[in-house]
């Protein structure tokens, strides 16, 4: 991501199903990006957490930037391993720090929609329940919440369809040699 692309998510001055906004803080508030992490791994196309955007009593947005003490409390590495602790199976995500046009830096997550299954959340915190599959809802004001419609259940459980039968296609399985291992595969849990 560079500087323009950066200007294109902020200027749309709204959160949407891809794109969260966050107030500056350090890293250690990670338990509260938790749930977000995880919501978008199991949106489609995942998408971008951006810290140093603050929310405003009318619902409106400002650019605040992150300081430099915060920032440098974002090391990828150190990230992953706190995750890791949330994610059943793992999130994939970067991070980046940039600057906008005015010279602004924000601290930007890139999470990328999940590989072969959705993301279930497999600890509790403040913000987070065991056992829970979190989502980038679409049945109100978009926010990372607990999967709680149908039609978003539905939405997720065909992009993992999708996702499977394109594995079981790149390892040259056929229809026919699919049923027989979906039959093994289930005979296995009998």
């Amino acid at each position: 991501m560079n500087t323009n692309e950066l200007e294109e998510l902020l200027e749309g001055g709204r959160e949407r199903s891809g794109l969260d906004f966050k107030a500056s803080c350090a890293w250690a508030k990670a338990q509260e990006f938790a749930k977000d992490i995880l919501a978008m791994s199991n949106t489609r196309d995942g998408g971008y957490i951006v810290v140093g955007v603050n929310e405003q009593d009318d619902g409106s947005y400002t650019r605040m930037g992150v300081s430099a003490t915060d920032r440098v409390t974002y090391k990828e590495d150190e990230m992953r391993d706190q995750m890791t602790k949330y994610a059943d199976p793992h999130v994939d995500f970067s991070c980046q720090v940039l600057s906008d046009a005015q010279g602004l830096f924000y601290v930007v997550i890139r999470v990328y929609e999940f590989t072969n299954v959705p993301v279930i959340c497999r600890k509790d915190s403040n913000s987070t329940q065991a056992g829970t599959i979190y989502f980038r809802n679409s049945n109100r004001r978009i926010e990372s919440a607990p999967l709680s419609n149908s039609s978003d259940m539905r939405e997720l459980i065909e992009r993992a369809a999708i996702k499977q039968r394109t594995r079981w296609h790149a390892l040259g399985l056929e229809s026919k040699q699919v049923s027989q291992f979906l039959d093994d595969e289930l005979g296995e849990l009998k």
